[in-house]
């Protein structure tokens, strides 16, 4: 519980803060809102429109309170180099239970299932026209 509101969302064991500077660049329109949100400072970001413990508020009426989850996951991969299993941080996301749902790529993701992101990645909560795009500090230059 924070602030009084019960968290519909618990991280994982493998949650960790990533090691790459990603950010969301928000489009409503093909016009560019503001300036990007940055979400490498902590190993996830609740996303809805319970602003009390939400960390990116999404005030869109067809948004839920807590609509989804972006989270920071290690895992193990092998390095094409060295051929050694190394650990990475990769971004997810994760709808949680939303009534209108989170479209990743045009697609409508399941409830409480973790979909790998990937850079230029776009995100939509409900039906808002607002569209996240993930890139990170290289792919941004």
């Amino acid at each position: 519980t924070v602030h009084g509101v019960t968290l519909v969302y618990t991280e994982p064991p493998e949650a960790r803060k990533p090691t790459v500077r990603w950010r969301l660049y928000v489009f409503k329109d093909g016009e560019l809102q503001g300036d990007p949100l940055y979400i490498h400072r902590q190993s996830y970001y609740l996303l809805g429109r319970e602003r009390k413990v939400v960390d990116l508020p999404t005030d869109h009426p067809s948004c839920s309170k807590q609509h989804a989850v972006i989270q920071f996951r290690s895992r193990n991969k092998m390095d094409d180099e060295t051929g050694d299993m190394v650990a990475v941080v990769t971004p997810y996301v994760m709808d949680l239970n939303s009534t209108n749902g989170t479209h990743l790529n045009g697609e409508r993701v399941e409830s409480q299932r973790y979909y790998e992101l990937l850079e230029k990645d776009t995100i939509k909560f409900g039906t808002s026209t607002r569209e996240y795009v993930l890139l990170n500090e290289e792919s941004a230059r």
